[in-house]
Formats: structure tokens, sequence, C-alpha cells
């Protein structure tokens, strides 16, 4: 790699992930499980009529699959019901949010703050991107000092 970059021009934009996986909010756990296991990313977005109403991790979606799915000793029907609860039922519906042009700095304190590991971007009122713990540690591994030697 080239120069080290100065952390105070870099903004969320630059390292951001867009554009954003998004999923209905009727979606199933089973299909978002399936979705995550497809895309192998950690969090979808959730949109009704066009607006962002939630967001869900791969976490949130294990938490709420039963420990006893696939154990036919001990599977009973309600844990196969388990797999067809809609994702709006386990979504979180408090957004963290940061403008696009915030520095990454003060989008990681934002995160650490909030205790969440991603951040939604905006653009005015359009979100633009995701900015996740793994967009900043693949950045900080490509631009650290480590990196620059």
């Amino acid at each position: 790699m080239g120069q080290a970059i100065s952390q105070s021009t870099m903004h969320v934009s630059d390292i951001m992930s867009s554009p954003v996986k998004c999923v209905h909010m009727d979606t199933t756990v089973l299909t978002a499980k399936r979705m995550f296991d497809k895309e192998r990313i950690h969090h979808f977005v959730i949109k009704e009529n066009d607006q962002v109403v939630g967001i869900i991790s791969d976490r949130d979606v294990l938490r709420a699959i039963s420990p006893f799915l696939g154990n036919k000793m001990m599977a009973r029907a309600q844990d196969e019901q388990t797999l067809r609860l809609r994702i709006h039922k386990i979504m979180s519906r408090e957004l963290i949010t940061i403008e696009v042009d915030a520095s990454i700095v003060d989008a990681c304190e934002k995160m650490l703050k909030e205790n969440v590991s991603c951040i939604l971007v905006y653009d005015k009122n359009t979100l633009v991107g995701i900015l996740t713990m793994r967009d900043v540690v693949t950045w900080v591994a490509k631009t650290g000092p480590r990196a620059q030697g």
C-alpha cells in the first residue's frame, strides 16, 4: 500500500458497504437464515413500503430458532414454529444512524457508545450504506502501520 491515510480525512462513505441488503418485514426466520447463509453477511435492513423500519442480524435469527431443531429426540412442534416467525417480531426497531460525510472515528465512537455492530449510513434522508465492524476492521488491516511496511 502507499502512504498512510489520515484518519481525520477518512469518511464513512470511504469504507461503508453499499448497496444495503434489504428484506421485507414479513420474511420468515427460516428464509432470513437461508439468506444470511447465502449472502455471507451479518445484517439485513428491514423495509416496508420502501421505508426502513428495522434491522436484523444473523445473531437475532439464531437466537429465535429453537435449539432443539434437528434433534429428533428433543424437537417438538413448537420448535418448528420458530422457523415460521416473521422477522418483524424479532428485529430491532431502534435504528442507529450516521451521515455519509461523518468521519470513521465518529462512527466508531457512536457504535461503541450504542453497543452495536453496525450503523446505517444516510445521505440526508436516503439510506446509502451500512458500516459494520467488519468494514472497520478491514480498513484498519489495509491502512494500519503493518499494512504500510
